[in-house]
């Protein structure tokens, strides 16, 4: 039986490091697993965090195999590679689409009640994975989705209006990565319409706008060119989706979900506001979209599900011996 605070996170690299410390700074969980190939870097990375107990609070951070995670509520993947210079979200999904079905299929074995929390790159074709992947239901299979992206929208509307970025109510849906759309018809600050308002002496600056979304769709190979890798937002993001989950909370959030029949598409995973509750994602909600952002959503679905195909033809040899195809 999972216990209700024990998290796990599998892949102690930047990604994975950078989630356990937001966790253990938020005190979400009552343990935190650490699970890395590396086992001593695993061990490092605990010792460190505990030795912070006497600052922050007494949460418990241990490294351990992948079979010692049937307490976990929830696990967190973060293992594969890390996306290089120059090298896209999709140029990972080979490289990291076979770590994760190996990663699944023992978590079904050793973990089979939590619910799969996965960070791992492309995170929409990687979600899909899983869930093909598992036998557990796709819902318990959740994606970081669009979270970060839509903080980061929110963030650089927030510094172009002169307001706290909580205020801003905006979202960055469909693919994490080049192809992920910004739903301009939806955004609000205080009820008020950014595209039809003039909010604090400022009207909607279309050239203005589409820089904002453009340094948001590219902020990744901005901070990769100058530090190597991402890792603090998205650890944060992780954390926040971890908070939604524990405590059943709710939330609307941005992550990767199977499209169902919303907007006329039926797969693969996109990012859509969605409730995220303590059985992982219980509904999803479809906002109204615009000519426009509507097109850029079907054209999303349409990149992904062709790099999809790639893949499920590139992995036709990984096949387990309990006769599930890996994709």
């Amino acid at each position: 039986m999972s216990s209700e605070r024990v998290v796990a996170i599998v892949g102690a690299g930047h990604v994975g490091t950078a989630a356990a410390y937001a966790l253990f700074l938020r005190r979400l969980a009552s343990e935190i697993l650490l699970v890395d190939a590396d086992a001593k870097r695993a061990e490092g990375e605990a010792m460190d965090l505990m030795h912070a107990q006497a600052l922050v609070g007494p949460t418990r951070v241990r490294a351990v195999g992948i079979d010692a995670l049937g307490d976990a509520a929830i696990v967190v993947l973060a293992a594969g590679a890390a996306q290089r210079p120059g090298e896209t979200r999709l140029d990972l999904l080979e490289r990291n689409a076979r770590t994760t079905v190996d990663l699944i299929h023992a978590l079904d074995r050793h973990a089979p009640e939590a619910v799969l929390l996965v960070a791992t790159n492309p995170v929409d074709l990687a979600t899909h994975v899983a869930q093909q992947a598992s036998a557990r239901p796709a819902g318990r299979i959740v994606g970081t989705g669009t979270i970060l992206d839509t903080a980061r929208f929110r963030a650089l509307l927030g510094r172009h209006y002169g307001l706290d970025p909580r205020s801003v109510h905006a979202y960055i849906v469909g693919e994490h990565g080049d192809s992920e759309v910004p739903v301009w018809s939806g955004a609000t600050i205080g009820g008020l319409a950014i595209r039809t308002t003039t909010i604090r002496g400022k009207s909607f600056d279309e050239g203005a706008m589409n820089a904002i979304f453009a340094e948001v769709r590219d902020a990744a190979y901005a901070i990769i060119a100058r530090k190597g890798h991402t890792d603090l937002a998205i650890g944060a993001a992780i954390a926040q989706l971890v908070e939604a989950i524990l405590d059943d909370a709710r939330s609307v959030l941005p992550v990767s979900v199977r499209l169902q029949g919303e907007y006329g598409l039926d797969g693969p995973c996109l990012g859509l506001p969605c409730v995220v509750g303590r059985e992982g994602i219980d509904s999803t909600l479809a906002p109204p979209l615009d000519e426009g952002e509507l097109a850029a959503l079907r054209s999303s679905a349409v990149a992904l599900r062709e790099r999809l195909g790639g893949l499920t033809h590139a992995l036709e040899r990984t096949v387990r011996a309990d006769g599930r195809a890996t994709a």
